[in-house]
């Protein structure tokens, strides 16, 4: 597929990015990915916005990463999309019998007709049709950012779990890893409202405004909207690089600079929270394995601690590298779902997350991002993400935390709570 491309520079780009913002919900199917720009060495892009189906995956629940692959060969272009958490069944023998609130395929992908891309202080378009982009380039610009005068009632948001009941099922799984079926396991629960209204692109403001992070994301396709402010990394490729970022060990931001500096000089010598991080570095280093050069995984980042606008996180950095040409279906079978948002052993932890959590996880522990014409792509984890269906009304976000032997049952139900303190606040 050949692209038209014409450069453009603007004299404020935080203000061109708001338009196009606005501009893009003009589509029934838009993307916008954003880095805020976050100081990060592996961001190639500070803002990517993809409109207009152009061409499209079928709906899946069967043979989703062979057809993804073929998808891929076969549209040789940017395409953007979403891995949906219950791929897993796909990958591995595994089954889900809890609640669908979203029935969504198990992967999304769409072949845009317009991208505007910003690097730095230069913006790009790529198009299918050359004559749309000067018309466009002037739309954006006078595009208000505003959004429509729609005024909503705040949705009320209700917890599938009681406290007590939470706390109650943490117990129940700590037996497990006492009894050695386990050592580490990511229990989610979901928050949600059934007659909610709202504005996606608003509240994609309000969340981004608390919370600026690396891996943000407005996803809409047709009625379904993906709010993100995810701060993790799940995978990026750039040629035969591989790189992967799991995020494990929260703390909060205090506002005296004292108080926040001990914070996060404390989340870094937690033994607790290091002991899990590092417990999922050696689950993602081993799934890398199966498919990277020999001897070429390396830990480059051992649980570092970055600042975030809300939280402070711990992460760990892991490349690799990989043959140039190796299928992105052998790539995430290998490696999804992630670890950070499963436990270890793997497969154990997800049917250990099937039997105790309520409903299914759909987008949530997903992951959304771009593969581009030379297979290079870049995908987020989907944490602290609101997910939005404007025909049933259905608003949901999930939080959750990671269980190990050292838990404390009534503090991982705190570190919930703050997790979604943003998601609440956006809403507002």
């Amino acid at each position: 597929m050949k692209r038209f491309t014409k450069k453009f520079k603007s004299n404020d780009i935080s203000f061109f990015k708001q338009k196009l913002l606005s501009w893009s919900d003009s589509f029934s199917t838009s993307i916008f990915l954003n880095s805020n720009n976050y100081i990060n060495k592996l961001g190639d892009y500070e803002c990517i916005c993809a409109c207009e189906v152009h061409s499209k995956t079928p709906f899946t629940v069967s043979d989703s990463i062979k057809k993804l692959d073929n998808y891929i060969d076969q549209t040789k272009d940017w395409i953007f999309g979403y891995l949906n958490y219950d791929l897993k069944n796909e990958i591995e023998n595994l089954k889900s019998k809890n609640r669908d609130n979203f029935n969504l395929p198990n992967l999304f992908f769409f072949q845009p007709r317009k991208i505007w891309i910003i690097r730095k202080d230069q913006i790009e378009a790529l198009y299918i049709n050359k004559e749309e982009i000067e018309k466009d380039w002037i739309n954006i610009n006078d595009f208000s950012v505003e959004s429509e005068n729609k005024t909503f009632n705040t949705p009320v948001m209700r917890s599938t779990l009681s406290k007590e009941q939470y706390l109650s099922k943490i117990n129940t799984i700590k037996e497990h890893i006492f009894l050695g079926d386990i050592y580490e396991v990511n229990f989610c629960f979901e928050w949600f409202c059934e007659k909610a209204k709202i504005d996606p692109v608003k509240v994609y403001r309000n969340l981004n405004s608390i919370s600026k992070s690396p891996m943000s994301v407005l996803f809409k396709f047709n009625e379904l909207s993906l709010i993100s402010s995810s701060p993790e990394r799940y995978l990026k490729k750039k040629d035969n690089r591989l790189i992967s970022q799991p995020i494990k060990g929260t703390e909060r931001r205090d506002k005296d600079s004292k108080v926040d500096k001990n914070l996060m000089i404390n989340l870094g010598l937690n033994n607790k929270e290091r002991s899990e991080n590092i417990m999922i570095v050696d689950l993602v280093r081993n799934d890398m394995s199966r498919f990277s050069k020999p001897g070429s995984v390396n830990v480059k980042e051992l649980c570092e601690v970055y600042p975030f606008e809300q939280v402070h996180q711990m992460i760990s950095t892991i490349e690799s590298e990989i043959d140039q040409n190796l299928n992105f279906g052998k790539i995430i079978s290998s490696t999804f779902p992630m670890g950070s948002m499963t436990g270890a052993p793997k497969i154990k932890a997800m049917k250990i997350i099937d039997d105790f959590e309520v409903t299914k996880r759909g987008l949530y522990s997903g992951a959304v991002g771009f593969i581009d014409p030379e297979k290079n792509f870049d995908f987020n984890v989907v944490i602290r993400s609101l997910i939005y269906n404007s025909k049933l009304d259905y608003l949901s976000f999930h939080v959750g935390s990671a269980i190990t032997a050292k838990s404390t049952p009534i503090d991982e139900y705190n570190e919930c709570l703050l997790k979604g303190e943003a998601m609440i606040l956006s809403l507002n």
